[in-house]
């Protein structure tokens, strides 16, 4: 199965919270993994949070962001493109999510994913709206 995971979602492969179980299994049944562009830098932007607030030592972060690196090899990268704009701009104006959240649902109907899988339920519901298939991670 096509699976699309928001940043929310593939992190939790890095980031053992409720939730990295599910995660670990869709990305086992996935026949193909789909990430917006922006997925690695809202990770890392999450990750190095936890390093400043001393969640993380400097070789966790580095552990963990080498494995992220390594983890997106085989993904499709979606890019930012004139119609996933347009798709995230109809998603802002039809739902109450932020706009990093309709760029991955954008990203996830450009790619034609089979499964969207978030922990953002308002982001869940609006990719619902537009025609995705949903997991809750």
């Amino acid at each position: 199965m096509k699976t699309f995971l928001d940043s929310s979602a593939f992190a939790k492969r890095f980031i053992e919270e409720e939730g990295s179980e599910k995660v670990e299994s869709l990305c086992f049944r996935a026949s193909e993994l789909g990430l917006s562009v922006i997925c690695v830098s809202e990770i890392i932007s999450a990750l190095n949070r936890r390093l400043r607030e001393a969640l993380l030592t400097k070789s966790q972060y580095a552990e963990v962001k080498l494995q992220l690196i390594t983890d997106i090899r085989d993904a499709d990268i979606i890019q930012l493109t004139p119609s996933v704009l347009a798709t995230a701009v109809h998603t802002l104006e039809m739902n109450p999510v932020r706009a990093m959240d309709a760029l991955h649902i954008a990203c996830a109907v450009e790619w034609k994913a089979e499964l969207f899988a978030s922990a953002d339920l308002r982001q869940l519901a609006a990719a619902k709206r537009a025609g995705l298939k949903t997991k809750r991670t």
